[in-house]
């Protein structure tokens, strides 16, 4: 039996996967990320879990085929990070050094990337060699996979789906430094930030409270009639739909996965982006498949897994 390891390298915790050769995943744990001295002991940290893993199930490093990543920052082709301030990371040959740890073959992606290939292996892209995933935490992550590979990018910016520019009219700025980005409407802050502004000076009654509105708020609200929140979702939808239409203009995917903390909302979020996204779509993309992930935290680490079966 073949085995690998897929990781998914957070700013608090790793995650990490011990997968069988064909998918089945056979032990899942997580240990904290120590970012401190600008993260030195990180990879040393992983390696030293791996190889206990392997000690406590008696697995031979001629067994292992390797080690799939997904890191939260740009990767290159090559495996090095160019800076991660989650991790305290600046210039980082990541794929050479755990390497050289591990004395094993290791891969290594931007972290949406990874997991947008793991919703295409198992999760709500399964069947499909070309997706778009979008992530909405936070903020706006995103991954493309065209011909079942991940799109990397000259920089290892391929995906950055947060931050195209929908709206160049927007004043405030970005966490990237720029204004307008998708993350700024799309995301859990971003919901709130739409929500708070229309309660600013909306005088019909509704369930949502400035001081205190979050995301899930507005989606509850939703699906009990409140046409405050209605017009908020609404607003949300048309900024990530009209994305997502001009995004499916360039890669011609078979299914947009949405997935984060506010997918949560479950089928009545899809409502609204796939209207919004009806109304600008190219003709030859109007068939596109909508559907929300099914991995949640595991998207990384069978992305990773599958990240390094594959090379």
């Amino acid at each position: 039996m073949k085995y690998c390891f897929g990781v998914d390298l957070g700013g608090t915790t790793v995650k990490l996967g011990l997968f069988e050769e064909n998918g089945t995943v056979v032990d899942k744990w997580e240990i904290v990320t120590n970012t401190k001295n600008e993260g030195e002991a990180i990879l040393p940290d992983i390696s030293k879990t791996i190889s206990d893993k392997m000690e406590e199930r008696k697995i031979d490093k001629a067994d292992v085929v390797g080690v799939g990543m997904g890191v939260p920052a740009p990767v290159t082709a090559e495996g090095t990070v160019k800076g991660s301030a989650n991790l305290g990371w600046k210039h980082k040959e990541v794929k050479k050094e755990l390497e050289a740890l591990l004395g094993f073959e290791v891969s290594v992606g931007n972290d949406a990337n990874v997991a947008a290939l793991g919703e295409m292996w198992k999760g709500g892209g399964s069947g499909e060699k070309n997706m778009i995933m979008v992530t909405l935490g936070t903020g706006v992550g995103g991954g493309i996979i065209f011909d079942g590979q991940i799109a990397i990018g000259n920089n290892g910016a391929g995906g950055e789906i947060g931050h195209i520019c929908v709206n160049y009219e927007e004043t405030e700025i970005c966490g990237c430094g720029n204004r307008g980005c998708l993350e700024q409407y799309a995301s859990a802050t971003g919901i709130v930030r739409l929500a708070k502004r229309k309660l600013a000076t909306e005088t019909r009654t509704t369930k949502l409270v400035k001081e205190t509105v979050t995301a899930k708020d507005v989606f509850d609200s939703v699906k009990e009639g409140d046409l405050v929140a209605r017009e908020v979702a609404e607003e949300f939808g048309h900024y990530l739909g009209y994305a997502l239409a001009n995004i499916c203009t360039l890669m011609d995917p078979a299914v947009i996965v949405i997935g984060g903390g506010v997918s949560k909302a479950g089928d009545i979020l899809l409502e609204f982006v796939e209207k919004a996204f009806q109304e600008r779509v190219f003709f030859a993309n109007k068939n596109v498949k909508f559907a929300l992930a099914k991995l949640g935290n595991d998207a990384g680490i069978y992305g990773a897994a599958k990240m390094i079966l594959e090379d």
